[in-house]
This record gives C-alpha cells, sequence and structure tokens, in this order.
C-alpha cells in the first residue's frame, strides 16, 4: 500500500483527508483508501481529519477520527511560530528507482526566496495579478504555484477542481481565464492535448474573451513541437494576437525552474523544444558518461553545478545517505537530474526525457522522447508514447502506443504504415 509507506516513512501526528474526489462523474471514495493504509501502517496516525463532501460521506472511527468543519468551527486565531530558515516545510513523495518513494525536504527561507523571486523573473507577474497554476495541489506544481508563490507575490490564486474536458467540455480553460480575468496560467502539455483531442480547430476558444491573458506556460513535461505549435497557431485568433507559449523544465527536487524563457527579465527567441536558459542561480552542463563536458549539440546527462540554488532540496526525508547516491555520487562536484539531453551553440538546452527513457538499439542510444515528437506529428495523432522492449538480436526496439483524435475514419495497417515510414 503506497500511501502507508509514506505514512510509515514520514510518521504524521495527524492526516488530513477529503471524504472522496471527483473524476469527471465518477465518485471516489478516499477514506476507506486511507483506513486500509492505516490497518497495514507500522505508524499510523494517531489523529485523522477528514472533510465531509456532500458526494460520499465518509464513515467516521470514534475517537480517531475528526470533522473538519466541526474543527474548524471550534478554532481560534493562531500566532505564528518563529522558525529557522533551514527547517523542513514539507515532504513531498517522489519516484524512486527501488521502489521506494523519495521524502523531497523543502525548507522554509530558500523556498520563499526563490518563489518570491520566480514569480517576477520567470512569470512576468505583478502583486495583484491573477495567477492560475492548473494542476494537482498535491503536485509541486500545486505546492509552488497554487499555495506558496503567489501569496508571497500579493498574487490572487485560483485553486481549481476539474478537468481541462469534459467539466464540462474543452472549452474549460478559456472560460475559468475569461471569467476570473487570469493574466498567467501554468499548465502541463498533457492538459492541453487532451484540448486538442477534443477541439482540435480551437472553436470554444472563440466563445471566450481571454483578453487578460498575458503568458501561458507549460511545464510537468515535455513539451513537444506539435503541441507547442498548435497552441501558437491558435492563440493568433485572441483578442491580443501573440500571447507568448513559454516551455520550462524542473522538477520536485528543485520546487522551481532550472531553465526556462525569463519573461520578466528580458524574453529570449524561442527555440522550439528548448524550455530555454537556465534561470539565475543554476549552473546547467551536459556531461558525458566519464564525467566531461559535451561538445554542443551532444546528447548527454543534464547536472547542475553545486551549490544548488534557494529552494532545491537540501537532502531526503531521514535518508541523507540516499540523497547522497541518487543525486550527488556520479558526478562528484555536481547534482544529477536523472534527465538526458543537449545544449545547443547558443546555450539553450534541449530535454530529452528521462535517461531511462534512452533506449539502445543495436549500439544506437535512441531517446523516446524525439521519437514520440515525430509520431505526434502526425496530424491523426492526439497522444502517444514510445517506449523499449527486449529484443533478442538487437537489444532492445522501441515500441508505440498510439491514441487517435476524435474523428478519425483510418484503418490500422495504414496508420502504422505512415508512422513507421
Amino acid at each position: 500500500n503506497e500511501l502507508a509507506v509514506r505514512i510509515d516513512d514520514a510518521k504524521p501526528k495527524v492526516l488530513v483527508t477529503g471524504s472522496c474526489g471527483i473524476e469527471f462523474t465518477k465518485i471516489i471514495e478516499y477514506k476507506p483508501l486511507v483506513d486500509k493504509a492505516l490497518e497495514v501502517s507500522k505508524f499510523p496516525p494517531e489523529n485523522i481529519v477528514v472533510l465531509q463532501r456532500p458526494q460520499a460521506k465518509a464513515t467516521m472511527q470514534s475517537g480517531r477520527d475528526h470533522d473538519w468543519n466541526e474543527l474548524m468551527s471550534q478554532a481560534s486565531p493562531a500566532d505564528p511560530v518563529s522558525l529557522d530558515a533551514t527547517d523542513p516545510l514539507y515532504i513531498l513523495y517522489t519516484s524512486g528507482t527501488t521502489g521506494l518513494p523519495k521524502g523531497v525536504v523543502r525548507d522554509n527561507g530558500g523556498h520563499a526566496v526563490a518563489l518570491k523571486y520566480s514569480m517576477k523573473a520567470v512569470y512576468n507577474t505583478d502583486p495583484g495579478d491573477v495567477y492560475w497554476a492548473g494542476s494537482d495541489v498535491g503536485w509541486v506544481v500545486g505546492h509552488s504555484y497554487i499555495v506558496y508563490a503567489p501569496l508571497l507575490h500579493g498574487c490572487t490564486t485560483i485553486v481549481y477542481e476539474g478537468k481541462p474536458v469534459r467539466t464540462p467540455d474543452a472549452g474549460a480553460f478559456w472560460r475559468m481565464i475569461a471569467e476570473h480575468k487570469i493574466n498567467t496560467f501554468f499548465t502541463a502539455p498533457t492538459a492541453f492535448r487532451a484540448v486538442k483531442k477534443e477541439d482540435p480547430e480551437a472553436k470554444l476558444l472563440k466563445q471566450y474573451d481571454i483578453s487578460s491573458l498575458r503568458t501561458l506556460f507549460l511545464a510537468g513535461e515535455r513539451l513537444d513541437p506539435p503541441t507547442y505549435e498548435w497552441l501558437t497557431e491558435i492563440l493568433k485568433e485572441a483578442p491580443q494576437p501573440g500571447i507568448p507559449v513559454v516551455d520550462h523544465w524542473w522538477q520536485t527536487e528543485t520546487g522551481w525552474a532550472i531553465c526556462s524563457n525569463p519573461m520578466g527579465i528580458e524574453p529570449q527567441p524561442v527555440k522550439n523544444g528548448s524550455p530555454t536558459f537556465p534561470m539565475p542561480g543554476y549552473n546547467v552542463q551536459v556531461l558525458d558518461e566519464v564525467g566531461e563536458i559535451c561538445k554542443p549539440g551532444e546528447t548527454g546527462n543534464i547536472v547542475i553545478h553545486l551549490p544548488l540554488p534557494p529552494s532545491c532540496l537540501p537532502t531526503l526525508w531521514n535518508d541523507d545517505e540516499r540523497f547522497k547516491q541518487s543525486y550527488l555520487s556520479q558526478y562528484p562536484g555536481y547534482y544529477l537530474t536523472g534527465d538526458e539531453g543537449i545544449k545547443d551553440e547558443d546555450g539553450y538546452i534541449f530535454v530529452m526525457g528521462r535517461t531511462d527513457d534512452v533506449i539502445n538499439v543495436a549500439g544506437h542510444r535512441l531517446s523516446t522522447g524525439e521519437m514520440e515528437e515525430l509520431i505526434a506529428g502526425h496530424p491523426a495523432v492526439a497522444e502517444c508514447a514510445v517506449t523499449g522492449i527486449d529484443d533478442e538480436l538487437r537489444g532492445q526496439v522501441p515500441v508505440g502506443f498510439v491514441v487517435l483524435k476524435d474523428g478519425i475514419d483510418i484503418s490500422q495497417d495504414q496508420m502504422q504504415e505512415e508512422l513507421i515510414a
């Protein structure tokens, strides 16, 4: 039970949950999942706080479970508590190669400094602006750019429950921007690929006044060029043509952008497929297998020269040794991002994907990200993924999985032939 593993690692005193969540028209009950995790946990918390939602009321255990609304009705203001800048603020779990989650620790001082700085330098927002990060609040983007950064900067932040499609339609993003006069919007490429699949001509965009929107930011995964080109094209018809579409790259471990187009410092020319340049504080290099700096255009491991800038993880929760082994041991003096890519002759960084996403076919190192980019360029393709499978002759061979756009009428044989060609 993944939740139990995290509970046992963090050893929390209190667990807070909702009674349920909503996935399109499906109600997902959370409390039974929590109860099952507590049954197998070695260090179950003594108190569970439950926000009872009308869609599914949770069964409560007397003495252990507490109703959120009842507690809030009895609550009184609490004074702030002084902490050291290096004291932990939160733990956010991310996947580990060993199967055990890694508890990324975020400190207080550096985190606040970096996020406040990024709101202007990266996102070009000012106090009083309306900022929306269309993310799960439990993801690092939600922590950094729904909760902390906008409020530190004096911005209005939007908290949204729903999907980019079927809430109620593929115009949900445009509706939100129009209704709340959002100035800066940040989401993941997957979200817009879902929108593109259901509304490829962006007809729903034309129904809304998005004149408040100044910039669209994308991160969380590689921004494939077809999605970038589609967004750039449809936004030409917005009330204010030429809304910048900005790709940027960062990690749970860093808490803010490693590379971006610095819209609040000096916007740079866009190179499709690149999140542009390292942000201030990051010395990003690309190293080969023996630790030498790669020549421009050569693929290698993306690393960050130490020391890391503010907000980056100081360690893993209760596991300093794993922190060193995971991030600092392969290239002494560098932080290993786990991503592979290139730096071109102009200093632009191109992130091709996790090092695990690079497959070896008959001695040739091939990026599944590059293959996904080619497949995604087919006009009938809405979503795609490429992975490697074992092959007796060539070591590995790539296998592609494709989802077609709605309304496409093409045979499987023809589609396969065109994609392989």
